[in-house]
């Protein structure tokens, strides 16, 4: 039987090794495109800490100066407070009506932020699911709104409410909002809901469930994510609204938030009762910030559901 002998390798010079390394000395080096990304990746994250540099420490400064007294806050403005000044929040809260105001905000913002997610989402899943004459018309004219200046509506605005008989009312000031928040959500819950299998809502349809049904008990906890997130979204910007209060809402013991806080650093005239201003700031802005805090992982969830489908 023939055998076939693997030749031996050629024997080494004396004094030097062979290693497995030398014979690719490109491996040890990173390339080109691998620098780049290294350099990429320290530019942004760079880039990250000082935009989160510049948006944490005005609210931490915020913070720190609702609980110093005046003195302390033109005299030293950078320095922790020498004791809590608890009795600036409560002059805030009482004194400045700051707690007639939230209430007034919570009524309003959460009159309002209800209906802008019934409505718009009932909308987004007929416009996204549904093909009738008109559809595309009906989805452009919600996106057309999103460009339309609140400013050019607000004359023919403050008629229509007063003709209705809604001008300062809590439940007018709702009926706006919605009408306000009305086109972005639209807009974004048509694409959520486009994104959604269509196989569970058919499966609905042939287990004898009815369209309400289907999209109530079937379709809208599926959309749960993005309706977390054009939530948040609107939430932010109803309750920091201003424009629309400051026209419609024009009677002092249904203001909101934003009309208190002006009317708390107006009424102070040469008094200046900054530390009472700084404590209804931060009243008016934790609400803001837990709700993210608390939602940001469904916030993330509905802004990517698209990308990854």
């Amino acid at each position: 039987m023939k055998t076939t002998e693997t030749p031996a390798p050629p024997p080494a010079e004396s004094g030097t090794t062979v290693h497995k390394t030398d014979r690719h000395p490109a491996a040890r080096r990173p390339s080109g495109r691998q620098r780049e990304g290294t350099v990429l990746n320290v530019f942004s994250h760079g880039v990250l800490v000082i935009w989160a540099i510049m948006v944490v420490m005005p609210l931490v400064w915020a913070v720190m100066t609702s609980f110093k007294d005046d003195g302390s806050i033109f005299g030293s403005p950078w320095s922790l407070p020498d004791r809590l000044h608890f009795d600036n929040w409560a002059r805030a809260w009482t004194d400045a009506h700051m707690s007639d105001y939230f209430l007034n905000t919570v009524l309003v913002v959460g009159g309002s932020l209800v209906g802008t997610l019934v409505l718009g989402s009932m909308a987004a899943y007929v416009l996204a699911r549904f093909d009738f004459p008109g559809n595309r018309f009906i989805y452009y004219l919600f996106v057309g709104g999103m460009s339309f200046p609140v400013m050019l509506a607000l004359v023919p605005l403050f008629y229509v409410v007063n003709n209705m008989g809604l001008l300062n009312t809590i439940h007018g000031l709702i009926l706006v909002y919605i009408a306000y928040s009305l086109p972005f959500t639209v807009f974004f819950l048509t694409a959520f809901f486009r994104t959604l299998p269509t196989s569970v809502a058919e499966a609905a349809f042939v287990d004898g469930a009815s369209h309400t049904r289907t999209f109530f008990q079937v379709m809208l906890p599926m959309a749960k994510p993005g309706l977390i997130s054009v939530g948040i979204f609107n939430f932010l910007g109803q309750w920091n609204q201003y424009m629309l209060p400051t026209v419609l809402n024009t009677d002092p013991d249904k203001k909101v938030l934003t009309q208190g806080l002006v009317q708390l650093a107006v009424s102070q005239g040469y008094k200046g009762d900054w530390s009472g201003l700084f404590a209804g700031l931060v009243m008016a802005m934790l609400p803001v910030l837990a709700a993210y805090i608390v939602f940001q992982r469904q916030v993330v969830q509905g802004l990517t559901a698209g990308a990854l489908k």
